[in-house]
């Protein structure tokens, strides 16, 4: 072997290393596109993020799942290619979507435009992934990518009926909740007339955007820590019957102290800003659940190991 054969295989990681870096670069820039070019979309989705609290979690949705492609950069960037069957389709589709949100065509409002938008967007950067970095990369950053759905918010009215669905099955929680506990009260769709106080069940205390949280970080824990398909479903569902639990407790329990210790728990700082407190409840619940499921997972493995 000769001196130039040795020298071009010593610099042959490097160069594959540039490569990779430089389609990266290009990549970052080329998802920047949409934002650039449809300024007065990114100020509606921008303004939407900021004024409504449900979609707070947006820019964290997309942190997150950069993170998840780092951790996962060997596998992602160990067969790099271009996949234009694929990676047009997508890009086109998500440059269609970021059109007809600016140009106002449909009609739409500021917050179903910024879904519009939002999809666009998350459309456009699954393409442009492809393009760059090739179906292999994609396959090996799946979750990572897909996990961006959670960034685009959810339209009208379909946001409508699903705070109505968690503001029912929060007081259906909270109305067999009293029921247990013996509390008295009368309940007329979502009012409830209880001994010295009536309460009612209002679209902010439906939960929506803990409800959110929780399965926005069920979904990530069931990925993480998860291994069997049925499982990680059975966990992601699970999610929602336990966010209109915790929600009917926080209905109860700040109730009970408004009729039993102080009618000012209703309007207090709990009420107002303890959410957090239920949230971590709901959360308490996932985790114990998680655990069960990685538990029957290590007694199989255990018992499959035997076995063989």
């Amino acid at each position: 072997m000769n001196s130039q054969t040795k020298e071009a295989q010593a610099y042959a990681p490097a160069v594959k290393g540039m490569s990779a870096k430089l389609r990266v670069l290009i990549l970052a820039l080329f998802c920047a596109l949409p934002f650039v070019f449809a300024w007065n979309s990114t100020r509606v989705l921008v303004t939407l993020i900021v004024t409504n609290d449900t979609f707070s979690q947006i820019p964290i949705i997309v942190l997150v799942s950069l993170f998840l492609v780092w951790t996962e950069r060997k596998r992602v960037f160990s067969e790099i290619s271009s996949d234009w069957t694929l990676g047009c389709p997508l890009v086109l589709a998500g440059t269609l979507a970021v059109i007809v949100s600016s140009l106002g065509w449909l009609q739409l409002s500021a917050h179903n435009q910024s879904c519009l938008f939002a999809l666009g967007i998350v459309l456009f950067w699954l393409g442009a992934f492809l393009l760059f970095l090739g179906r292999s990369a994609f396959s090996a950053a799946r979750f990572s990518l897909l996990f961006l759905i959670f960034a685009i918010p959810i339209p009208e009215p379909l946001l409508s009926k699903i705070i109505y669905s968690l503001q029912m099955g929060s007081a259906d929680i909270a109305e067999l909740l009293y029921k247990i506990s013996g509390v008295p009260y009368l309940r007329q769709g979502f009012v409830f007339v209880l001994p010295g106080v009536s309460i009612r069940v209002a679209e902010e205390c439906s939960g929506i955007r803990s409800s959110m949280a929780l399965l926005v970080t069920t979904v990530l824990a069931a990925h993480l820590f998860l291994k069997t398909t049925w499982k990680q479903v059975f966990l992601c569902v699970l999610a929602v019957p336990l966010a209109i639990i915790k929600n009917g407790v926080r209905i109860m329990a700040l109730s009970t102290l408004a009729i039993y210790v102080n009618p000012d728990f209703l309007y207090g700082n709990l009420h107002h800003h303890g959410g957090i407190v239920f949230f971590l409840l709901g959360l308490m619940l996932m985790v114990l659940f998680l655990v069960l499921l990685q538990k029957t997972e290590k007694s199989r493995t255990h018992a499959a190991s035997v076995q063989t």
